[in-house]
């Protein structure tokens, strides 16, 4: 499946997990245990979201998702996509009511955590399904194409694990509900909703305008920003016909458009440093508007990334050489 949202990884094939039977053995035999020794009760909708540090990562990650799939969000307080991404993550742990638990990760304070899940930029989202880890994505992302991935998580976690989910105690979700809402809706949020649903429906025409009305009253709209450049990559590549295009960059190295079409084709591929390197080759080799062609789609291409990725620092600095 073409991930939508292009700062995700992609939405991981869970079809792929490894060594599934095991490990659904393994969740069985866990929650028998925890039966027998009297767990396995309602949680209230405070558990569904929780802290993690490395010394508690064992009991709260790696054991608990023999009961219930565990989502984990990699964050850090100076990360900007995270403030926006983190909140929504948890609405939707407590709307999904025990589907699936939302680990939250400082990475800052957890090193190796972040060194032993390969993490090279955040917001990164993993899940641990009976003991298996699996990436689902990185960056900010609509809230549609989260509803996706998770619920083709929860839905893998029932099918190969034979997870489904925990009990919430609804006698405390209903007090939670009757609670006034903490965060009220945003003044963006039915455009952005909108945006994303036309973003899903190959409607990349529509997107780019409903994150342009965004973008006109709040240009520093992180969620409309990374949007609007995600749709206009989509709606660039969606007639591109891959192979002549490789071959055009291939045998015209100083053709500045098949180079942009090329790296489109890269990044789409989930080859991001391909695309960055062979856009900051084309500036260094050109001049005049072929160069602020070519600097401008590499600036774009970053929207798409995001900017607290380490290969977008990378390429920001590769791209300041080339420049002065």
């Amino acid at each position: 499946m073409q991930p939508r949202n292009m700062s995700m990884s992609g939405v991981v094939d869970l079809a792929a997990v490894k060594a599934a039977g095991e490990a659904k053995v393994k969740a069985e035999q866990a929650r028998a245990e925890a039966a027998r020794q009297g767990g396995g009760g309602a949680v209230p909708p405070s558990a569904l979201v929780i802290d993690v540090d490395e010394a508690g990562f064992e009991r709260d990650v790696l054991q608990r998702s023999a009961e219930v799939p565990v989502v984990i969000d990699f964050w850090a307080e100076w990360c900007e996509p995270c403030k926006q991404l983190g909140p929504l993550l948890e609405r939707l742990a407590r709307e999904y009511s025990g589907r699936f638990v939302l680990a939250k990760i400082d990475v800052d304070a957890n090193q190796m955590l972040m060194q032993q899940f390969g993490i090279q930029g955040i917001p990164a989202v993993f899940a641990v399904v009976a003991g298996q880890a699996l990436p689902l994505f990185q960056g900010a992302a609509p809230e549609a194409q989260i509803r996706q991935t998770l619920d083709q998580l929860i839905q893998v976690g029932e099918e190969r694990f034979g997870l489904t989910g925990i009990a919430v105690d609804q006698d405390a979700a209903a007090d939670d509900a009757a609670e006034p809402a903490e965060v009220p809706a945003g003044p963006y949020d039915a455009l952005l909703a909108s945006a994303a649903q036309a973003l899903d429906a190959d409607d990349f025409a529509g997107a780019v305008q409903a994150y342009r009305n965004v973008l006109s009253d709040d240009p520093a709209n992180m969620e409309a920003k990374l949007g609007l450049a995600q749709a206009e990559l989509l709606s660039r590549v969606k007639e591109m016909d891959a192979q002549r295009v490789r071959e055009a960059a291939a045998a015209n190295p100083a053709d500045v458009q098949a180079q942009l079409a090329a790296a489109d084709l890269d990044l789409v591929g989930g080859h991001v440093e391909d695309a960055f390197g062979r856009l900051v080759e084309t500036v260094r080799r050109t001049f005049g508007d072929d160069r602020d062609a070519a600097r401008v789609r590499l600036l774009e291409l970053f929207e798409v990334i995001g900017p607290d990725d380490p290969r977008v620092m990378a390429a920001r600095t590769a791209l300041a050489r080339v420049l002065f």
